[in-house]
């Protein structure tokens, strides 16, 4: 199949989240299967353009009732197999894109154009392919900044197969939104549709309408042939008002077509066995190489180096999403009491929320067992998921998660909320049967989180052979992304079918 990725976000270009990293791996992903793979995104002025090809003229972009154009800049995707590469292509608009930052800046969160920014990036993917005279038999976006090129596909490329002497290129091309996370949308005032170049009438039937403003999310899951999110737990949950950000309503009516298909993880980078960035690699059958991570972590972080003693890690962002207001909320959250009476230690690396980050440089200061790195580092990331014992992840809502995948993989067991890809790859400890590969609980509140730490400690002190068999069963899960890719190649094929 020809598959052209739609997307805001791809690494090791541009990146504020998970989608980065889904969309290259898949990609890679697919091209080891022997489909072509192209994806389009945005030159960004973080994105070197010395650095790529400059394809030859300019190309017009019909949006706004007239034309504007951009230039197309072009690279290989690295990782990519070299018989059969994924070739990247960046729209180079230097209104919309010469700028700092993704969707915004710390002091413009939201740009205030990114209605504009994208509609005429979803445009412009159209008029790539008729550049390159490549046509793509699945369309697939991803989020709401790309929700637009699914109803540019529907009710402006897509011709009529009755219309046979009318040729567009996209007569069996077919859409697949993904659903990152649903509590992005794309909510902006109305006044911004007549910028599609699309009728009202459009505006109305495609589900742009919401409480009289534009949302391009909804209308992307009205348009798109097939819907799917990034776990299957993650799916259903977005069925209930609860998780549902508005939207629920909308995927029950597209129940038929909406599914979830997990992330995968990239195990050549997050693999024990070939980690460049810890102490010493190791595998189920070879654990001193944990052992040395966990000495290396704890003086690090200028802990006392006991191995007897557990540590829970948490890599996160600083973020309403992640719980954080139970854990480190002044004067209610839970980690005082987490680190005061349990015997353990405690290591965060993170970043976001100015409250939160500022509490947590004053815990140190206060508990002598707790540690933190405000900020990010790779090597410090690495270093806490394989030196630490559990691994905390109270979310709030979480559709798929990555970092739970990484900690099983590397020994380390999760103590997570039970919600969204949570569910679907941790087994919830059996203290009967000694079986689990992690920790769960359902209500998100301080005491919850507080008891499940607890839990989870209490067995390491009272049943460490419990602990171990969790171990090396987590290290056996499969998580690689060529069984994520196959079912996308299904979805695929069963998208083609539905539309012939």
């Amino acid at each position: 199949m020809n598959i052209l990725m739609v997307t805001s976000e791809a690494v090791p270009f541009a990146k504020t989240g998970g989608l980065a990293d889904m969309v290259s791996a898949l990609s890679i992903s697919l091209a080891k299967l022997d489909h072509e793979v192209k994806i389009v995104i945005p030159r960004y002025y973080s994105i070197d353009k010395g650095k790529l090809k400059m394809l030859p003229g300019e190309m017009g972009v019909p949006v706004g009732g007239g034309e504007e154009w951009c230039a197309v800049y072009t690279t290989s995707l690295p990782g990519a197999p070299k018989k059969n590469p994924v070739q990247v292509y960046f729209i180079d608009h230097e209104i919309y894109f010469g700028r700092d930052g993704i969707y915004g800046t710390p002091y413009e969160p939201d740009f205030i154009d990114n209605p504009r920014r994208f509609t005429f990036f979803c445009r412009a993917a159209f008029q790539l392919c008729r550049k390159l005279a490549w046509y793509p038999d699945v369309l697939h976006s991803h989020d709401w900044p790309t929700a637009l090129a699914p109803v540019y596909l529907k009710y402006a490329e897509r011709v009529p197969r009755k219309e046979k002497d009318l040729v567009s290129g996209f007569e069996k091309t077919v859409s697949v939104l993904t659903i990152h996370n649903l509590g992005y949308q794309g909510i902006y005032s109305k006044d911004n549709f007549d910028y599609t170049g699309m009728g009202w009438d459009v505006f109305y039937n495609a589900g742009f309408e919401d409480w009289n403003m534009l949302n391009l999310l909804k209308a992307g899951l009205y348009s798109a042939d097939k819907l799917n999110t990034v776990s299957p737990n993650y799916a259903e949950e977005t069925k209930l008002q609860v998780h549902g950000f508005r939207l629920d309503g909308v995927l029950r009516y597209r129940s038929a077509d909406y599914s979830g298909i997990l992330n995968g993880i990239d195990t050549d980078v997050w693999n024990p066995k070939k980690d460049t960035l810890i102490p010493e690699q190791y595998s189920v059958g070879k654990m001193e190489g944990k052992a040395a991570a966990k000495k290396a972590l704890q003086r690090y972080f200028n802990l006392p180096e006991d191995p007897n003693v557990p540590i829970i890690g948490m890599v996160t962002r600083l973020a309403e999403q992640k719980g954080i207001g139970e854990l480190f909320g002044p004067g209610y959250g839970c980690v005082w009491s987490i680190c005061n009476d349990i015997k353990l230690q405690f290591i965060l690396i993170g970043e976001g929320e100015a409250w939160c980050e500022q509490e947590i440089r004053s815990l140190p200061l206060r508990i002598p067992n707790f540690r933190a790195y405000i900020g990010y580092s790779e090597v410090v990331s690495h270093l806490i998921e394989a030196g630490a014992d559990f691994f905390l992840m109270p979310s709030r809502y979480e559709p798929c998660g990555l970092n739970q995948m990484y900690s099983l993989v590397y020994g380390t067991l999760p103590i997570v909320r039970r919600t969204g890809g949570l569910t679907d790859t941790v087994e919830n400890y059996n203290a009967a049967k000694g079986t689990g590969t992690g920790f769960m609980f359902d209500d998100l509140t301080p005491g919850a989180i507080y008891n499940t730490v607890g839990w989870a400690v209490h067995t390491w002190y009272n049943n460490p052979e419990h602990i171990h068999a969790m171990q090396k069963r987590a290290m056996q899960q499969d998580f690689s992304w060529e069984n994520s890719a196959k079912q996308y190649i299904e979805l695929y094929e069963e998208t083609l079918k539905n539309e012939k």
